[in-house]
């Protein structure tokens, strides 16, 4: 039996997905067509909504709701005298599931990486740096991946704030060389956190 044209670009829509196969998406697209239209309805405008509402933190650059800072920035029960900095929203989501970080976060939006075009300009350099003017950040804790890329990034903002006389850690190498943080278990996040040491 030949597929449905708008079931099929369903299936190649969803097989776009991370971590989303071909099988996978073929189930998921039946599963979705199978449903009410009401419900059908609901995930296609909750997809929408997400993607229109949702933009980088003006603060930390975490996702947030357009032109608000986000819950972790607004929360007064953080400390506010040490930023842990990461490549992404998902390194975010992972060091706060481990449950030992209570600072504050800057997401620099990637590493940098020459072979892809990635340079200093690229990646949110300039807000870090902005952010640590008032001098209430006490301590940077850099929290790329132990990649090449991961340990370039954390060593040229090594570089960049050593003239501002700012204590700057490196997450331990609990979390594996070559490893990423998103999918690192809660236990060897909480220890890497702790054997963090100074660049």
């Amino acid at each position: 039996m030949a597929a449905i044209a708008p079931l099929e670009r369903l299936v190649n829509a969803l097989s776009r997905l991370p971590g989303i196969g071909s099988k996978t998406a073929q189930r998921l697209a039946y599963h979705v067509v199978a449903q009410d239209e009401a419900w059908v309805r609901e995930l296609a405008e909750s997809i929408y909504n997400a993607k229109k509402k949702t933009a980088p933190c003006p603060v930390c650059g975490a996702l947030s709701e357009v032109g608000m800072p986000c819950a972790l920035c607004e929360d007064p029960r953080r400390r506010r005298d040490i930023l842990l900095v990461v490549e992404n929203m998902r390194d975010v989501v992972a060091m706060e599931r481990a449950r030992d970080y209570n600072g504050l976060y800057h997401v620099l939006g990637g590493v940098l990486s020459p072979m892809e075009g990635i340079g200093p300009d690229s990646l949110r350099f300039g807000e870090l740096m902005d952010r640590l003017k008032d001098g209430e950040i006490k301590e940077v804790v850099l929290a790329t991946d132990p990649d090449v890329e991961g340990e370039a990034t954390a060593a040229y903002i090594g570089q960049l704030l050593r003239p501002l006389g700012v204590k700057v850690t490196r997450i331990a190498h609990g979390v594996p060389v070559g490893g990423e943080l998103e999918y690192t278990d809660e236990l060897t996040l909480n220890q890497a956190f702790r054997g963090r040491r100074e660049l």
